[in-house]
């Protein structure tokens, strides 16, 4: 039987903030996250593999103790990088691959198959795999549209790649999970529903009377124990998780994810909320990705559109820089604990790191360096006890603990100059 191996790459800080706290493979973009959609369809869901960066192995290790972490085993083993983007095509190449041949775009991995690689007395590191994929099979050329030139399998390069690929997945997944999944489509008088078959609810969903979901534009699904309060309106394709709560009179536009256990009121649209956070009040989010145990203060907004309709620029880690993202439409990227006060205006493109606590007037634009502490221009060091004190009182709230080996990661990140 061939076992599948999800790698991260070297790529993984043009993903940050989001992705120092988590692999990329961990990333939500549609229903799934990036490594759930590989091995849904690569039918590997029970003995697949997986390569992240060392200082994150001991966290995930604890949260998930069955995962097979930076490890590979013997035999037949297909190799596929977390940064794939999926697409009918795509699949039909990678699952085509021979044996003992490595796909690369450019001089990145893009997927290998191998009964043959040797790693033994190599820790296991993203670095480790990329070379030894590179350095040991035969390269072969990736596929091209000869109409186009386009390349027939893409790799995300950022997370705007995922915000704006995120309409798409939802239908994807919806259509490849859901279409033969039990719908306990059940709905109180009083709830609107536009397009009935393109919608999905879990069990334990709860639908008040005066809610919308008009589905068509695009599926809608609604996963198991969330509550929609009345008044609320729900276009698709959106995917709202889990034990979700969405609040009275909130406005959810298409291309909207939200992971579970989170807490969304105001206008949301085209965004991806990683799970665990709070957007309860009105205000405008859109084009987001918005990291676990955020908590947006009421009426903060944020730009996703230039005043000239540009193309927007964002901070990257990698190159301490601002760049060029490619898109008309970018709005922040949010890293996991941050919190923003009442009244907190965002502008187009802005990255605020992991562990900030900002409030004020002045406008929020540019980079917010990781674990700042203030207003806007008026930045300080958040002190790291008084951090893991309000992280402790989050999550014990959702009956989650802090625990020793996320304080390690935290207080890593909080000793880094970004």
């Amino acid at each position: 039987m061939m076992k599948l191996i999800i790698f991260d790459d070297t790529r993984t800080s043009d993903f940050y903030p989001l992705a120092q706290t988590r692999p990329v493979f961990d990333l939500r973009c549609g229903i799934l996250k990036l490594r759930q959609r590989l091995e849904a369809h690569f039918g590997a869901r029970t003995d697949s593999y997986l390569i992240m960066e060392n200082r994150l192995h001991k966290l995930y290790q604890e949260r998930h103790p069955d995962w097979k972490i930076n490890s590979i085993p013997k035999g037949d083993c297909l190799y596929l990088n977390s940064r794939i983007k999926l697409t009918a095509e795509s699949l039909k190449y990678l699952k085509a691959l021979d044996i003992e041949n490595c796909l690369l775009s450019g001089n990145q991995v893009v997927a290998a198959r191998s009964a043959a690689l040797s790693l033994d007395g190599k820790d296991i590191t993203p670095p480790v795999i990329v070379e030894a994929l590179k350095s040991h099979f035969k390269p072969q050329i990736m596929p091209v549209d000869t109409e186009t030139q386009d390349s027939r399998i893409v790799l995300y390069q950022s997370l705007a790649d995922l915000i704006h690929d995120n309409a798409r997945l939802i239908e994807w997944d919806f259509h490849n999970f859901f279409d033969d999944k039990e719908n306990y489509f059940e709905t109180e008088p009083g709830v609107t529903v536009l397009h009935p078959y393109n919608i999905w609810l879990g069990e334990g969903v709860k639908l008040a009377p005066g809610v919308v979901l008009d589905a068509s534009d695009g599926p809608i699904v609604v996963d198991e124990d969330a509550k929609v309060m009345p008044n609320a309106v729900v276009c698709g394709p959106t995917y709202i998780g889990k034990q979700c709560l969405v609040k009275i009179g909130a406005k959810i536009y298409g291309g909207t994810s939200i992971g579970k256990t989170s807490k969304i009121g105001g206008e949301v649209e085209g965004s991806i909320f990683q799970g665990f956070a709070n957007k309860q009040h009105d205000g405008f989010l859109g084009h987001a990705y918005i990291g676990e145990w955020v908590n947006l203060g009421a009426d903060t907004n944020n730009s996703d559109l230039k005043n000239n309709y540009k193309s927007v620029s964002c901070y990257s880690y990698t190159q301490k820089i601002k760049l060029d993202s490619g898109s008309q439409f970018l709005g922040c990227l949010v890293g996991d604990h941050t919190k923003t006060g009442i009244n907190c205006s965002i502008n187009t493109g802005t990255v605020i790191g992991t562990g900030c606590n900002l409030w004020g007037r002045n406008l929020i634009s540019d980079f917010i360096p990781d674990f700042s502490w203030g207003e806007a221009g008026e930045l300080s060091k958040y002190r790291f006890d008084a951090f893991c004190l309000t992280a402790g009182i989050v999550k014990n709230r959702r009956q989650l603990s802090f625990s020793d080996q996320e304080k390690e990661i935290y207080h890593e990140l909080h000793t880094l100059e970004t």
